[in-house]
């Protein structure tokens, strides 16, 4: 059972975890098909304090912030481990954003270190870096022929002995951006007791065995596999298995030759792995079908209460083999879950695990305990959360409110967007919900401005928006979730939509929609607009000129149906 609540900070868990289980096989990295590192928790403390090391010789103290840009690799959480123990606040940045975004965001929470690997180092430096003059960069696996004047080496050896300094469950433990990479960065203080809550939680309803094996597909600065693949495992004595290279035809080698148990994906790359499955099913000659089909009944109501990892295993032995035999556990969140594949996998006896969560609370704020499955809510409140429908319609639909140990203390030196998002302790989610008779929560839409994409991305129009300014013949211009503006019941199938307001008395021209064709082809596809409308009178704005959304959305919805949209083909 684990056990928190007597620690003041991650730092001092971790220290603990790997003192108690120093023995245990904590990393293992595989580079396609050969093993690449595999350390035991001894030799990741070591390393780690060796970082703690370098990091306080460059003069980071408690309470700097320490930023992490890589990809899924031990070098991550040893970092992060090492961080932790100078007393610093982890910054996780997202590998994949581009080089710009990534320094706007390390602009707006200034760290104190950079922890960077070598390919993302090399197109961040071309970029105008002056802005980061107290910034500390360490670099990893840079090679020889570089010799890197605006950084230091990750795997230098440091001239001093470290010193582990512990922090308060109050204090922030990690600034975690929600979004920001165009508009306003939403940087959230996540404290220590938040993640301690978190795991306490999570370790006891999902409790991993010290054989166990984690592997580690989503990004670790993503919030789920921060948590699942990094403290839970840790904390327990299992180990983490990172993929250097995660195209598909690696992974299930991986897996099997690892005997991974647990590993967490976003809705996205669960629908993929359902597909490949489904379609080697029908490639399958007629009886042998019929057999597995057969079994997949015999398995579905054997577990139907409750899963039952043994006798699934045995029972669909061709099926659990393409995923190494071993795996007991698949979480997914990040984004709306559809029932039709969490379904599927759970009759094959992988049970998926559906929370619901946002950036702002840790990593769930309900889970499904799987006693029995339901695909087709996001579970209960996890232990010590209380949730709220506020405001709720006929039919008992209302804007999802939380309160919790998890509910992050604000954003990063932005008191009026903290103020607005949480209220006398509450966090206003902005997904529109209702409880089910059995006290499941069921998510039914948005209430506020906002996206997430099957791959667990939040996109707020908002920051699309600054990539439109000087539109070509365009008066005023804005960007809205369609269901924002018609309010559907349903989390999936979101797209933006613009809103353009030529000069008075003009219609749009030829010239302004190529502009905006050519722009938004520059943006990711998953920020990219899909539609627009044309609408002729002044968006309504405040005395400092901001735009009042709530007020032109309720206008265009009043004025206008959804099948107003035009589609904006590329």
């Amino acid at each position: 059972m684990l056990t928190l609540d007597r620690l003041q900070c991650l730092g001092e868990a971790l220290r603990d975890a790997m003192v108690t289980y120093k023995s245990n096989i904590a990393l293992i990295e595989a580079d396609r098909k050969r093993e690449s590192a595999r350390l035991t928790y001894r030799e990741v403390r070591a390393e780690a304090l060796r970082i703690t090391a370098l990091l306080q010789q460059y003069q980071v103290r408690p309470g700097d912030r320490c930023a992490i840009l890589m990809s899924n690799q031990s070098k991550w959480l040893i970092s992060a481990a090492g961080a932790l123990w100078t007393g610093a606040t982890l910054v996780p940045l997202d590998y994949k954003l581009t080089a710009p975004e990534q320094l706007a965001l390390m602009l707006h929470c200034q760290p104190r270190a950079l922890i960077i690997e070598y390919p993302v180092w090399r197109k961040l430096r071309e970029l105008d870096l002056s802005g980061l003059a107290q910034t500390n960069i360490l670099v990893t696996e840079a090679p020889d022929s570089d010799t890197l004047p605006a950084a230091v080496r990750w795997e230098t050896s440091p001239g001093q002995a470290p010193e582990e300094v512990d922090g308060q469950r109050d204090d922030v433990a990690c600034v975690v951006y929600s979004s920001g990479t165009g508009g306003t960065p939403k940087g959230c203080q996540l404290t220590h007791q938040n993640y301690l809550a978190q795991a306490q939680v999570l370790g006891r309803m999902y409790p991993m065995a010290e054989s166990d094996r984690y592997f580690s597909i989503l990004p670790t600065n993503h919030a789920i596999d921060f948590m699942c693949g990094f403290l839970v495992p840790f904390l327990m004595g299992a180990a983490v298995v990172h993929q250097r290279t995660l195209r598909p035809q690696f992974l299930g080698p991986t897996m099997k030759k690892y005997e991974v148990s647990h590993m967490a994906l976003v809705p996205m790359l669960l629908k993929t792995l359902e597909s490949r499955i489904r379609d080697a099913l029908d490639e399958l000659p007629s009886a042998q079908r019929q057999v597995i089909d057969t079994l997949i009944k015999v398995n579905d109501y054997a577990t139907r209460r409750e899963p039952n990892h043994a006798l699934s295993s045995r029972i669909l032995k061709p099926l659990h083999d393409r995923f190494g035999g071993r795996l007991k556990y698949i979480f997914c969140g990040g984004a709306f879950v559809d029932r039709g594949p969490a379904e599927f996998f759970y009759r094959i006896g992988i049970p998926v695990a559906i929370g619901y969560g946002l950036t702002e609370a840790g990593t769930v704020l309900t889970v499904n305990d799987l006693k029995p499955f339901r695909g087709d809510t996001v579970g209960k409140p996890v232990q010590g959360t209380q949730i709220e429908i506020r405001h709720p319609n006929e039919e008992g639909v209302g804007e999802v409110w939380a309160k919790g140990p998890t509910v992050m203390k604000g954003y990063l030196d932005e008191p009026e967007l903290t103020n607005d998002a949480i209220i006398d302790g509450w966090l206003r989610t902005g997904d529109l919900g209702q409880f089910d008779p059995s006290g499941h929560l069921k998510l039914r839409g948005r209430a506020k401005n906002m996206i997430v994409t099957e791959g667990g991305k939040n996109i707020y129009p908002e920051d699309i928006e600054a990539a439109f300014d000087g539109l070509a013949g365009c008066e005023e211009f804005a960007v809205f979730a369609a269901n924002y503006i018609w309010p559907a019941a349903t989390m999936t199938g979101e797209q933006l939509t613009a809103v353009l307001r030529p000069a008075a008395g003009e219609a749009i021209t030829s010239e302004c929609l190529d502009d905006l064709r050519i722009r938004n082809g520059r943006l990711a596809d998953f920020k990219r607009v899909t539609s627009y409308i044309v609408w002729s009178e002044e968006f309504p704005r405040t005395a400092s000129l901001k735009v009042k959304r709530n007020v032109l959305s309720r206008h265009i919805a009043e004025a206008m149906t959804r099948d107003s949209l035009k589609e904006l083909a590329q």
